[in-house]
């Protein structure tokens, strides 16, 4: 069952821990019409103060050239929380989370969100017996503060949800799946992520974090294009290189080299909202995300420019400035 988490990081992580920990599942859904974008974050906090499962609602909506953020938090019993041990899935209550399906029936005194979509085409990163995930070798040790895990770069979504009693229509819709495990987030990072661009194939994913290792910390690198068919990535275990990181506070810029390869991203957030996020297990700190922002590549071998395209619906999050210690 070790090696089947390590290579499935989707499945659940935390069975036999008991205190100051968390787990989360992303799954990202932007409707066909892209004027949607929802962020649906099922979870567990297991911290002895405030022990809970918790699904967090993410809502972004584009109407006449404005974009709305909000978000929601609904709390469970640990005993409402259940996952599957042979075949993945999460299930909090009545909410249902799997690889092929989700069925959400939330509603509180602002939000009333129910419905069934289906989920295929899934595209899973490449792997190997050193790169088990997204991780690579770091996959291995079992005294990280936060792990990731990339569960689908790109896939295709059908059916509907009832929103405050419209419906959103997502056939033909675009998703996208990542997790979190672990105590707390990393205490800098930049995350982005789009799965919009020209090139309807092409999904980019970047993290680049301050990691605590041993008693001192490194800048920690992944950075994961799937375009063509094809999967470049860039990470500190594959001997990447970040020339260039340029941060503002909805703008960064970087430039990272490896091998005969580099890559030139611009990332710009337009709006953001907080989000809840772990400190030690429980859910009391707070990061800043947009769901709106856009991501411009260019990919160069030998300097010879590969591909370039800009994505939208970018997932941005820029918590501080990552510098050495």
């Amino acid at each position: 069952m070790y090696f089947k988490k390590l290579i499935h990081p989707e499945f659940f992580q935390g069975d036999k821990k008991k205190d100051k920990y968390f787990e989360g599942w992303y799954y990202k859904l932007v409707s066909f019409d892209e004027h949607t974008t929802l962020a649906l974050i099922p979870g567990i906090s297991k911290h002895q103060k405030d022990p809970h499962a918790f699904i967090q609602v993410f809502l972004s909506e584009h109407k006449d050239g404005q974009t709305k953020l909000a978000t929601y938090y609904f709390r469970y019993a640990l005993a409402q929380f259940h996952y599957g041990h042979d075949q993945f899935f999460v299930q909090i209550a009545e909410n249902y989370f799997s690889l092929d399906k989700l069925t959400v029936k939330l509603k509180n005194s602002n939000l009333d969100l129910s419905g069934t979509l289906i989920l295929s085409h899934l595209t899973p990163i490449n792997r190997s017996l050193l790169t088990p995930n997204i991780m690579g070798f770091f996959g291995y040790f079992n005294f990280m503060e936060c792990y990731h895990g990339i569960v689908s770069m790109t896939h295709h979504l059908d059916g509907s949800l009832k929103l405050n009693q419209v419906i959103l229509k997502f056939d033909q819709g675009k998703g996208y799946i990542e997790k979190d495990w672990g105590r707390s987030f990393p205490r800098a990072y930049v995350w982005l992520q789009s799965n919009h661009f020209e090139d309807q194939q092409t999904s980019f994913m970047f993290s680049y974090a301050d990691i605590p290792f041993m008693g001192f910390y490194f800048k920690g690198l992944i950075a994961n294009l799937y375009v063509q068919g094809k999967e470049y990535r860039f990470a500190t275990y594959n001997h990447a290189k970040v020339l260039r990181e340029e941060i503002e506070p909805k703008h960064v810029h970087y430039i990272v080299k490896k091998g005969a390869y580099r890559i030139d991203i611009h990332a710009i957030s337009h709006t953001e909202i907080a989000l809840a996020s772990p400190k030690d297990g429980a859910m009391i700190n707070q990061i800043k995300e947009g769901l709106s922002g856009e991501i411009t590549l260019k990919l160069y071998r030998k300097g010879q420019l590969l591909y370039e395209d800009t994505g939208h619906h970018a997932g941005i999050e820029i918590m501080k400035p990552v510098t050495n210690k």
